[in-house]
């Protein structure tokens, strides 16, 4: 899958339907984007929240692959993929769901469609060790822990890192 000049996706569907019947539509993320992602870091990661500047950055760097959830024209969540060519890999720096919108397949439907834009045989990510539901979610994708990162997280917990060839 690849984008055009415009950011629409060539060659795949991004709209799915999500559990409650509602659409969710899979587009590019910009800068415009920054007031709905700082709601939604606050929301989804209220530990771990990006500053504002690297919110700035995930919208605005090369490499990275950004790409939102729209739900009834509301934003309804986030990813976003640094990729790394020379390594052959990329690692999802952040995946985030609204809470109004988690349990509904949103998350599975951005990390795949992420996964579909990266264009490198290997994705890594981290996740709390605490965080069943993500975790779940990764493992149920075909992700494997592969190392534990301890003290990772500014609280002290500690982070699995997963990876998974596509």
């Amino acid at each position: 899958m690849r984008q055009d000049l415009c950011g629409n996706f060539i060659g795949m569907d991004n709209i799915t339907t999500i559990a409650s019947g509602s659409q969710v539509i899979i587009e590019p993320a910009t800068w415009r984007d920054l007031n709905p992602l700082r709601d939604l870091e606050k929301a989804c990661f209220p530990l771990d929240a990006w500053p504002l500047w690297d919110l700035i950055g995930v919208l605005t760097l090369p490499n990275v692959v950004r790409l939102k959830a729209v739900v009834n024209s509301k934003f309804a969540g986030f990813v976003a993929g640094d990729v790394r060519p020379s390594e052959k890999m990329a690692w999802i720096a952040t995946l985030g769901v609204m809470p109004v919108y988690q349990g509904r397949g949103v998350g599975t439907s951005l990390l795949l469609a992420a996964e579909a834009l990266l264009g490198v045989p290997r994705v890594r990510l981290c996740v709390r060790i605490s965080n069943s539901t993500a975790i779940h979610l990764y493992e149920h994708q075909g992700y494997k822990h592969i190392s534990t990162w301890p003290n990772y997280y500014g609280n002290g917990e500690d982070a699995l890192v997963m990876e998974k060839m596509l």
